[in-house]
């Protein structure tokens, strides 16, 4: 039976080191043994058990719960992929209409071809934003709903350029406070404060008036809460939900 130190299971998966030692201490992936050096071992059921983590994180699941299906008695392998299948297998026929509508859309645009109103919004997938909508009614209580509507009404004149631009921003925003997690800079650091002084800004654009410190805050708890904000800061690096929830709290604290 061969194994994989630490560093080629990171080479393999795509994940850091420091990605799979988190793994290890939350009990998420336990290396096969570990070396007198202290150099972790990984073999091939440790390999299955960390395809069915990526496969999971992808679809959104926080670690925790990751965790506990995995080590649940019932646990199924072989059914968990053919789920796992089933529902990318959905998602890849949504990005397939996706991918058609913008290419009929992009050669209506060009001269191409006539738009068709009718497929202008086909792949797209509001089940999703009414889902997040939801939660923070249910989380904040009736009155967010007017937060909502008024986010809305602001963008609502945006172009898809305007879209595509604040979206780029943000994953910017998201991968520099990884990076800065990852080279141990604190959370209350300068370096750091100007990142998250950029996702303020890049937040007051569609609230109505900026968000002060007691509004930052409560967005900050937010993104710690939100099991689809965690989904997407822990797929990025373990441990960024709480480390960018800190920072956005001590940012509140001292600049708004």
């Amino acid at each position: 039976m061969r194994v994989h130190t630490v560093g080629e299971v990171a080479r393999l998966s795509g994940l850091s080191v420091r990605a799979l030692r988190h793994y290890d201490e939350i009990g998420l992936l336990k290396p096969l043994t570990v070396g007198e050096n202290g150099y972790r071992y990984y073999g091939p059921d440790e390999l299955l058990r960390l395809q069915q983590i990526l496969l999971q994180r992808e679809l959104g699941v926080p670690l925790e719960e990751i965790r506990r299906a995995l080590d649940a008695p019932d646990f199924d392998r072989l059914a968990a992929l053919e789920a796992h299948r089933d529902r990318l297998a959905a998602e890849a026929r949504r990005y397939a209409d996706l991918v058609k509508t913008l290419d009929q859309t992009l050669a209506a645009l060009k001269g191409d071809g006539q738009m068709d109103e009718t497929a202008m919004y086909k792949g797209f997938d509001p089940k999703k934003q009414a889902e997040h909508e939801a939660w923070l009614v249910d989380r904040y209580g009736e009155g967010v709903r007017a937060e909502i509507d008024e986010s809305k009404a602001r963008t609502k004149a945006w172009k898809q350029a305007d879209f595509d631009a604040a979206q780029a921003e943000v994953e910017a925003i998201e991968a520099e406070m990884a990076q800065a997690l990852a080279a141990g800079l604190p959370a209350d650091s300068q370096a750091v404060g100007a990142i998250v002084a950029r996702l303020h800004a890049w937040v007051a654009r569609s609230w109505k008036t900026p968000p002060d410190a007691n509004a930052f805050a409560g967005l900050a708890q937010l993104y710690s809460d939100n099991p689809d904000f965690r989904a997407r800061y822990e797929g990025r690096a373990a441990g960024l939900t709480e480390y960018l929830s800190e920072a956005m709290r001590v940012f509140a604290r001292t600049h708004l």
